[in-house]
């Protein structure tokens, strides 16, 4: 399957939604327009109609990837998306940023994923990755790509491909700007990681000494 970039949104966005704002969904068509639409956590940015929005619901639909939900007096809507696609929670959890946040690499990934799931490490967002990469041809063939180093990068970005193959050109000219925020990001997984061995290597150590462990900051 093909999806248009305003559907590979709409699927995207409904996904967010259900993991990160539970209690207000399955959206509304209204609702499901303003998450499309917000100028957070999304790349490129839209603006896109509700009639816009509508016709790929409608087409969704179709392929399976949306339902609407019953027991409302106002339609609402809900993805599909995991066994649409015939893949593991982990693996839409990583489709789903990067169908709303555009090509990233797997520490940006582990990050954004926070309210969504949280991986056990960078090493784990690659494995389901690579899943993702070599899907085999009866499966529907791959869903993803890495895409080549871009200049000044010091990691490989990460794309799918459920709106077809990927202009590597176009994003590799997306600016300084993004190459500084995925460093940045990278910067912080690897201080987390850290961050982690240390408390676990504090937490053994007082326990061998009989001493209480030391509070967490929130």
């Amino acid at each position: 399957m093909l999806l248009t970039p305003t559907e590979a949104r709409v699927l995207g966005t409904l996904m967010e939604k259900a993991r990160t704002v539970p209690d207000s969904y399955p959206l509304s068509l209204n609702s499901l327009m303003l998450g499309c639409n917000q100028k957070s956590s999304r790349d490129p940015l839209m603006n896109l109609s509700e009639a816009e929005v509508a016709d790929a619901v409608s087409s969704l639909k179709t392929q399976q990837l949306v339902r609407e939900s019953s027991g409302s007096r106002v339609t609402r809507f809900e993805h599909n998306a995991q066994r649409g696609l015939g893949v593991p929670e982990q693996s839409a959890v990583l489709l789903g940023l990067l169908m709303l946040r555009g090509p990233q690499t797997a520490a940006e990934l582990r990050l954004n994923s926070e309210r969504w799931y949280k991986f056990a490490d960078i090493s784990s967002v690659e494995g389901f990755l690579e899943e993702l990469q070599d899907r085999p041809d009866e499966k529907g063939g791959p869903l993803v790509v890495k895409l080549a180093k871009a200049p000044g990068a010091r990691e490989q970005r990460w794309a799918h491909l459920l709106c077809g193959p990927v202009d590597e050109a176009l994003w590799a000219g997306a600016g300084s700007a993004r190459q500084t925020e995925g460093l940045a990001l990278e910067r912080v997984a690897r201080l987390e990681a850290e961050v982690a061995d240390l408390r676990a290597t504090v937490n053994r150590l007082c326990a061998e000494l009989g001493m209480a462990t030391p509070p967490t900051a929130d």
